[in-house]
């Protein structure tokens, strides 16, 4: 099945629209609140500089590890936080045989362990053979060659990143709770669609650049007339909405494109014929 775009787009907005309530309620746990609460609770992080004087090339990756090192757990309650609350709306955007709010968190629960094996599956393995790649490159001397595969692997890496963008809604909306079968699942779900589907992420990423930079520096010139403390305060509310919403909007579409590629969903289905 070819993948429609335009449809893809119409049933992201019905889909939310059809699931606001509940919608509105798990983003603003799981995107909003958080978000808020480290913009508001660690401001540095938005400021954070590098300190350009050092003369040690390694300096400013030492500053960069020596932040992260002490707010790690923070980012990592971020990391659980979004990874539940992606499963939980994606299971509550399904189409058919919708699920209660607290059955959607289970299963964002249940299936986090599965989106963390898989991402790191991904990642591992790409970092190993792209480093062995890269690592011949290089041991040739000849830097033509080291650019060109170093272009091509980010080719791949991108073609790859489209054929398991689905992995999300396998788990969430079919519940695969096996990393592997989540990943080949996805991988097959999206034959044929690999082009339309890069197309269709790329247009939708630069528009959300776009409008989101606007609206940051509209925030931006309002709040920062009324003071430090109110601009922190009013940049963290407006910042953190649009993080929700864009997470909202991505993840319809993450809902919508799987329903078109893989069907009705198969438990609705077999209700119909009981």
């Amino acid at each position: 099945m070819k993948l429609d775009m335009n449809r893809a787009w119409t049933e992201a907005l019905s889909l939310i629209q059809g699931n606001f309530g509940v919608v509105a309620a798990v983003a603003g746990v799981f995107f909003f609140l958080p978000y808020l609460a480290f913009a508001l609770l660690m401001p540095e992080a938005n400021n954070f500089a590098i300190d350009s004087n050092s003369e040690d090339p390694s300096a400013a990756f030492d500053q960069i590890m020596a932040f992260y090192g002490e707010i790690w757990w923070i980012m990592l309650l971020l990391m659980v936080a979004q990874t539940v609350g992606t499963l939980a709306l994606l299971a509550l955007l399904r189409a058919d045989n919708r699920p209660t709010v607290g059955q959607a968190i289970a299963v964002g629960a249940i299936g986090f362990l599965t989106s963390i094996a898989a991402t790191l599956l991904f990642y591992i393995g790409f970092g190993i053979i792209g480093g062995i790649v890269m690592g011949i490159a290089i041991a040739t001397e000849i830097t033509a060659l080291a650019v060109i595969l170093s272009i091509l692997l980010f080719v791949v890496f991108v073609y790859v990143a489209v054929k398991i963008s689905l992995i999300a809604p396998v788990i969430a909306i079919e519940k695969v709770y096996n990393p592997f079968t989540a990943l080949l699942r996805s991988w097959r779900l999206t034959k044929g669609n690999s082009v339309r589907l890069f197309a269709f992420y790329l247009l939708l990423f630069i528009a959300l650049i776009v409008v989101s930079g606007v609206i940051n520096l509209i925030v931006m010139l309002v709040f920062g007339l009324m003071g430090q403390e109110i601009m922190m305060v009013g940049t963290g509310l407006v910042n953190s909405a649009v993080n929700a919403v864009v997470i909202v909007l991505m993840l319809g579409i993450l809902a919508a494109v799987h329903r078109q590629l893989a069907g009705p969903d198969t438990d609705a289905v077999s209700e119909t014929f009981e």
